[in-house]
């Protein structure tokens, strides 16, 4: 038996083995892995959160809103917390209009979440109860919906950009995320303290648009009722302002109720639209002149390798501003012998065709143009009517915007300001040349050629009486999916308005029109379209428009059709779909439209069986007949309108 010594001694050295290996732990936990632990506790008691930076908001020319980013609430609800259970879950189904059960089902559990989101109105009564615990997120928001929208795009799941000028400028709207310190409880809920901010977000700028509110909703207003008219599978409405390249409306619309990007992403042949460009090329090189006539061939052309060339409206011979006006596929073919393939490619290249325009929009198409070495015997005939090319709307916008802007052609663009978030403008939209396509003198000819279409050819049914206009019709055969479809057309339209000093160039697009409606042709469809649109545009308050400058009086106007006040009125032949209360008597009461826009107050009185003069510009003031007199249906009312400030 160990002595009392020995055990003592051995008790001693276990104790200090004890004591040191406590002493080496600690000093392991505290020395080598105390940062591990103090940040496991940190993240106990702790969380770093990013704070989301406020994006910035999109808005048209004018100012008013099309995307906006607003604040909106998650709520928690601690039930244990309440102070008044009973009181507290009633205020909260009043403050987020929710089914009184369904919070009262909340509160038996230890943690309630409402997920909304809810707006800061909806919260505000709740804000200051003990145990309601708010979770800001930032939701992107469109006043409008529909507005627009191809343009606009959309954002994803992941809150960036997804679609249209939401994608191209992300970086621009989005902004730089922040970050701060939270508390949290045991249970890993957020202590209602302030946070230790690390860095502020900062707010993404904001975009002003190009585009004219009032315009994009009349394009879009007109779009789809031509598509319910015409029975068309499709279309699109550009509107852009030749002397800067902006692009004022752009509206795209399919049957399926879907409004895909197609007019910056779709290409289709532009039919006779591309004869003006052919007749620019022969004009600049002084190929022909104004008396050089061809034989109209009885109407008929056979070209050997292509199919027979055919007119619709056939002469004995033309001129090649009657080529122009009554669109002669056979003059054209004739009068394009007269250059060879590399102008003929140069110019339709000069115009902007099979490159891309520029436009900030992703996806782009360039469309198509084959470079000369690559045509065919007959692809210098089919060019020159518009075939053996594809461009999508824009670049036909564009290309018509050279002739308007004389002879310059621009960028398009739908960006007119960016600014910070405090409202600094951090850049403006300069108008930005490409080239000089043709000369001020040819651009006003090529104007003058378009304004035939107009007078005497296959363009009167866009004529605006005391308007000049100057536009080109297009009928061409419709492709899908690489073929021509049998029995379908693209029927469209370039129109420039006014046509001596052009302030804005429309282009409008029908895909497959039923011809069991209203025909296919272009002169049928695209032409009563575009007229629709520029007289509403007129109607309408819209600041984009100088109506000072776009009025013309013909010369064979009596100078005692002018208003007393100087105005000059015009009548405004919009189709009209006439009440059915007074058929009977072909009389309609006169409705009161004072106070009405122009543009909603034609519409009422087209409504009611009657054509329109407009006196004035502003807002309708009264009408002759007056307000609660009978009229005949079809007789002219006249509207007087004044401006309000």
């Amino acid at each position: 038996m160990a002595k009392p010594a020995v055990r003592l001694q051995a008790l001693q050295v276990a104790i200090l083995a004890g004591l040191a290996a406590v002493v080496l732990r600690a000093a392991q936990v505290q020395l080598l892995q105390g940062n591990r632990y103090a940040e496991e506790a940190r993240s106990r008691r702790t969380e770093r959160i990013t704070l989301d930076a406020r994006r910035g908001g999109l808005y048209d020319r004018n100012g008013t809103a099309i995307a906006l980013t607003q604040e909106t609430y998650h709520v928690g609800v601690a039930a244990n917390e309440l102070r008044d259970p009973p009181r507290d879950a009633a205020a909260i189904a009043r403050a987020l209009r929710l089914p009184p059960d369904q919070v009262r089902a909340g509160m038996r559990k230890r943690y309630a979440y409402f997920g909304g989101p809810f707006g800061a109105v909806d919260v505000q009564k709740i804000r200051s109860l003990r145990g309601v615990h708010l979770e800001p997120v930032l939701r992107r928001f469109y006043p409008s919906p529909d507005f627009a929208r191809a343009v606009v795009g959309g954002i994803g799941v992941d809150g960036r950009g997804a679609a249209g000028l939401e994608r191209t400028y992300d970086s621009l709207l989005a902004g730089r995320p922040g970050a701060a310190v939270v508390l949290k409880d045991r249970s890993g809920r957020e202590y209602e303290s302030p946070s230790r901010l690390i860095a502020a977000p900062v707010a993404g700028a904001d975009l002003i648009l190009t585009i004219d509110g009032e315009l994009q909703e009349i394009a879009q207003q007109v779009l789809v009722e031509a598509l319910r008219q015409l029975n068309a599978d499709g279309g699109d409405v550009v509107i852009l302002d030749p002397k800067t390249g902006e692009l004022l409306a752009v509206a795209s619309k399919r049957r399926d109720g879907s409004a895909p990007p197609s007019a910056f992403t779709e290409t289709y042949e532009p039919g006779s639209l591309a004869k003006i460009f052919a007749a620019a090329s022969l004009l600049a090189r002084d190929r022909v002149r104004p008396s050089d006539r061809v034989s109209g061939e009885g109407g008929r052309y056979k070209i050997p390798g292509r199919p027979v060339l055919q007119d619709d409206h056939p002469l004995p011979s033309f001129t090649l501003a009657q080529a122009i006006a009554v669109s002669s596929n056979i003059a054209m073919a004739k009068f394009v012998t007269r250059l060879n393939h590399t102008e003929q490619y140069n110019t339709l290249r000069d115009f902007g065709l099979g490159a891309p325009t520029g436009v900030e929009f992703p996806s782009e198409s360039p469309g198509r143009l084959r470079r000369p070495d690559d045509w065919s015997k007959t692809s210098a005939v089919s060019l020159a009517i518009g075939y053996e090319v594809s461009a999508t709307p824009l670049q036909i916008a564009a290309a018509y915007g050279a002739i308007a802007n004389d002879g310059v052609l621009l960028v398009p663009t739908l960006v007119r300001e960016v600014r910070d978030p405090e409202g600094e403008v951090l850049y403006r939209h300069r108008p930005e040349p490409v080239r000089r396509v043709v000369s001020p003198a040819l651009a006003r000819q090529l104007r003058g050629l378009l304004r035939g279409v107009v007078d005497q050819g296959t363009a009167t049914g866009v004529t605006i009486a005391h308007f000049g206009v100057a536009a080109k019709t297009g009928t061409a055969r419709r492709t899908v999916e690489g073929r021509y479809a049998p029995g379908q057309y693209v029927a469209s339209l370039a129109t420039l308005f006014p046509a001596d000093d052009p302030q804005i160039v429309v282009v409008v697009k029908i895909d497959d029109p039923d011809p069991k409606k209203k025909g296919y042709f272009a002169a049928q469809t695209a032409a009563p379209v575009t007229r629709s649109l520029l007289e509403q545009a007129l109607a309408s308050r819209t600041v984009t428009l100088n109506q000072a400058r776009v009025a013309t009086t013909p010369i064979a106007e009596s100078v005692a059709d002018a208003a007393d006040d100087g105005t000059v009125p015009y009548v405004v032949p919009w189709p009209f779909h006439p009440d059915t209360t007074g058929r009977r008597t072909g009389r309609q009461i006169v409705p009161d439209v004072t106070g009405q826009s122009l543009r909603t107050a034609v519409r009422t009185l087209h409504r009611r069986g009657f054509r329109v003069t407009l006196r004035g510009w502003g807002v309708a003031e009264h009408t002759w007949p007056a307000a609660g007199s009978a009229a005949a249906v079809g007789s002219v009312v006249t509207l007087f309108a004044e401006e309000r400030r």
